[in-house]
């Protein structure tokens, strides 16, 4: 029979007040439709049509009282309970519009049925579910959900202004020797900054470390490597990523700590450290300075400056800044303490700084997020203060948004090319948020692999790659997870090389790479196929960090194209303008 008859409520509840209120069946088809395909919903385990995917088919009909029983007792629907909190007419809804699509009528005797058996699940649940709880018991769900985040967030960064500077100096010069290689026009080559302390335990026999950093580049076509160089030891220091000037003249690593500034302050990979400016045509050292602490990531900001955030830092220094490569000075930053936690990594979307932010208290200045962390996992916390990210008007220096987010120790940030939404993950908890910049609002909280860092949408934006690194867990990760932008929903697991900790399209759009720290090597997935398309191993094993392409134009000019941050130099594929190579 169609579903149009109306039908009375037959179920009163207290006062006689009507428990299901008086809709045609067609409407309630429509709301359950709704429901079922909210993001993050139904659809997303048993299919649009109810025939089942990672989930069983639904095509049984099962009832309201079914679909309420398996939420709440099944944990792979946990989450779906969260986010619908259906009521008595969502379920019947829901039941519903399963029903039709599997051919089945629906009469007012079933409705009837229906209601009496969700009642009398609902009763028996409540009975079920009554334990004695602990007085901490109690405290604890008075704040374990992530709602009362939401509910009571109070901001964390001082109101106002809260520029600071640093003056950086000039410890050394040098002669930056003789060309390595001979840039091509109208090619794309690849930089990559790369340590010595690959994971020799997941390499083949024989493999040794080198003895000091190297500065790497390729050619991004033939996705091979052309001409390197080593460090000398005593310019060594711990890399996590490759930064280059916006004309593409300069490479930037992380160099050894001053010797005439021996520090104790906020210890942590061999810091405070020293910046070094290379040439980016002979990959050897021009300057040598001091930046105030120990760089951890960076990025081009607005085609001219270079955005950088620290591991740990001088008392004076700055947690994150903006240096001019023109003038080798920091032109502004921020503290930690006014901003209300530690900072962890800094991104950019050419208008404002986004950063993420940790809780103190779980360990010393910037492991606080990590032993955290780890200790969650390991079972000696059982939850955490929570991580946010801060929005920084960076010609004000003020804080103008915090964004609390679902999970623990956030590392990466993407944001989409119409700045509408940004990408968190979260290795703390293995999972992805997706935030509305402008509200706030959490559009969907995802799983991914095993401690998630890096991520990438592609060309289109409707897939998200997600490298699955393992590092806060201890694991050696080894997928990547490709999740779908609109609803967080998995679409693929694709195996790579162990411990991807950034992972980055490529200029051309059509290109996924990957850069292995644990085999010292940098994986390319062709993003239509999910192939893998080369492995590129980086010179005596060094791991890489970060990635940057510069174009040599059809003049010889040369200009950034993509790094960690973002595309650069007027190239986007999300825009239609990806680079021909």
């Amino acid at each position: 029979m169609k579903l149009i008859i109306r039908f009375a409520p037959v179920l009163l509840g207290l006062w006689g007040i009507p428990l299901f209120a008086q809709v045609d069946l067609e409407d309630i088809a429509a709301q359950g439709k709704a429901l079922y395909e909210k993001n993050a919903s139904c659809w997303v385990c048993h299919g649009k049509d109810g025939e089942g995917l990672i989930g069983p088919s639904l095509l049984s009909g099962p009832t309201p009282a079914e679909i309420f029983e398996q939420l709440k007792s099944n944990p792979q629907m946990a989450a779906i309970g969260q986010v619908l909190k259906p009521t008595n007419e969502d379920l019947l809804a829901i039941s519903v519009y399963i029903r039709s699509l599997a051919g089945m009528t629906v009469e007012e005797k079933t409705l009837d049925g229906f209601r009496t058996g969700l009642v009398a699940a609902k009763a028996k649940q409540e009975t079920d579910l009554i334990f004695p709880k602990t007085e901490r018991d109690l405290a604890i769900e008075q704040y374990q959900a992530f709602e009362t985040v939401l509910a009571d967030w109070q901001r964390r960064s001082k109101e106002g202004p809260i520029g600071a500077s640093y003056k950086s100096r000039i410890i050394a010069e040098f002669d930056p020797g003789k060309a390595k290689f001979k840039p091509r026009k109208n090619r794309t080559y690849f930089y990559e900054n790369v340590g010595n302390s690959a994971n020799l335990a997941l390499l083949r026999d024989g493999a040794k470390n080198a003895a000091s950093t190297q500065i790497v580049v390729g050619d991004a076509q033939r996705h091979k490597v052309i001409a390197s160089y080593e460090l000398p030891v005593n310019l060594r220091a711990a890399v996590h990523t490759t930064i280059l000037s916006a004309d593409g003249k300069y490479v930037y690593i992380v160099g050894s700590k001053p010797k005439s500034e021996p520090s104790n302050q906020m210890r942590a990979l061999d810091a405070p450290a020293t910046l070094i400016k290379a040439d980016a045509i002979t990959l050897q050292p021009v300057k040598q300075m001091t930046m105030g602490g120990r760089l951890h990531h960076g990025q081009i900001f607005r085609d001219s400056l270079l955005l950088l955030d620290t591991f740990s830092r001088d008392e004076n220094g700055l947690d994150i800044m903006l240096l001019d490569p023109e003038t080798d000075q920091i032109v502004g930053g921020v503290r930690d303490e006014d901003l209300g936690g530690s900072s962890y990594t800094a991104w950019t979307d050419d208008e404002y700084i986004y950063v993420l932010m940790e809780p103190t208290g779980y360990g010393s200045h910037r492991s606080t997020g990590m032993l955290g962390a780890i200790n969650l996992y390991k079972g000696v916390l059982t939850t955490m203060k929570p991580f946010w990210v801060a929005k920084i008007d960076p010609d004000k220096w003020q804080v103008v948004q915090e964004y609390p987010y679902a999970g623990f120790r956030g590392d990466w940030i993407v944001i989409d090319a119409q700045k509408e939404f940004m990408y968190v993950t979260a290795a703390g908890t293995s999972n992805v948020n997706k935030i509305h910049l402008e509200s706030g609002e959490i559009r969907w909280t995802s799983a991914a692999g095993i401690s998630p860092y890096g991520a990438s949408l592609t060309a289109d934006e409707l897939e998200l790659w997600v490298a699955n690194k393992g590092e806060t867990t201890g694991h050696f990760g080894r997928t990547i997870s490709v999740l779908a932008a609109d609803s967080g929903r998995q679409l693929a697991t694709v195996f790579s090389g162990y411990e991807v900790d950034h992972i980055l399209l490529s200029p051309n759009g059509k290109e996924m790479w990957a850069t292995s720290n644990g085999e010292g090597s940098i994986y390319v997935f062709d993003v239509a196929t999910r192939e893998k398309k080369a492995v590129i191993q980086m010179p005596q094993y060094g791991d890489p960090h970060g990635l940057v392409w510069v174009h040599y134009d059809a003049a010889g000019n040369a200009r950034v194209v993509r790094d960690q941050g973002g595309f650069r130099g007027g190239v986007n594929p999300a825009l239609g303008n990806a680079l021909r190579y």
